[in-house]
């Protein structure tokens, strides 16, 4: 519960940085962009290939994360990873409302452009206009928040973390190729200049490099503890159980080696 608490907390306040730079926005000519010439524009009535890809992006990474509630055979732990991937996209969208607010560029997408009524937002005649963030229409047509692209945040701190902690190599090399792809619908839509989505593939990377070196590693579910056979016990190590005192592990050593030797010094004895 605290994670979820924790984690739209900080969606709200990104949500909220990503409504206040729409106010500043001023909509201009698109600028020159290398991707842009590169690749063809799909339309505004394609745009939503490149918002399907990422929710199959997301879905298919929540349902990994909690697969162990489904299977039996339970080899990661889901609060830890989802601790680690809050940590990871917190600290990008700190950095990304930094990014956006230090330079503000005209948006490249449809409803951004010079001519369109969403292109510029009027003053708030309140706060609570503000804190309401408009939802769900602000959200969805927000201008200004361009470098750099939250929606590359997520999908390359899926990929990084699956890359670690998945066991699949054939869904890691595919995880890498949907990046990739992610990477040019974004373009090729107009939401999103170039800059937003090159600066996104190095900022998400370097980030969860260094958070993970100091964050906590997760511990090992392959690793399973057996239990003692009762067999294998000593009558000394049964009695201190019964009165409810446990076994030194340094007594544990091995019973046939201990066993020979004593037989040896009893032969040794008798012959002597």
């Amino acid at each position: 519960m605290t994670l979820y608490i924790r984690r739209e907390a900080s969606k709200y306040i990104h949500g909220l940085a990503a409504r206040g730079v729409h106010y500043i926005h001023r909509p201009g000519p698109t600028l020159q962009d290398l991707g842009y010439i590169l690749l063809p524009e799909l339309g505004q009535d394609k745009s939503y290939i490149s918002e399907t890809v990422f929710t199959c992006v997301f879905l298919s990474f929540v349902l990994w994360t909690f697969h162990p509630f489904i299977i039996k055979s339970k080899k990661i732990y889901t609060v830890l990873i989802w601790c680690r991937v809050l940590a990871f996209l917190v600290a990008c969208q700190f950095l990304r409302v930094i990014t956006f607010y230090s330079t503000q560029l005209p948006g490249p997408n449809y409803h951004c452009r010079e001519g369109s009524e969403l292109a510029r937002l009027p003053r708030p005649h309140s706060v609570l206009e503000v804190l309401l963030l408009n939802f769900p229409r602000g959200v969805i047509y927000g201008c200004g928040d361009l470098i750099f692209s939250s929606h590359m945040i997520f999908t390359l701190v899926f990929v990084l973390t699956y890359q670690k902690y998945g066991s699949k190599r054939f869904i890691k090399l595919l995880g890498w190729i949907i990046a990739i792809l992610q990477s040019l619908l974004i373009i090729a839509s107009r939401k999103h200049y170039t800059v937003d989505v090159v600066v996104a593939w190095y900022t998400v990377n370097l980030v969860v490099f260094f958070l993970d070196k100091k964050l906590p590693e997760l511990p090992d579910r392959t690793t399973v503890l057996l239990p003692v056979s009762s067999k294998d016990r000593t009558k000394e190590e049964n009695h201190k159980l019964l009165n409810g005192n446990g076994v030194d592990p340094a007594d544990r050593r091995p019973r046939a080696q201990v066993n020979g030797n004593v037989g040896h010094t009893d032969n040794a004895t008798n012959g002597a």
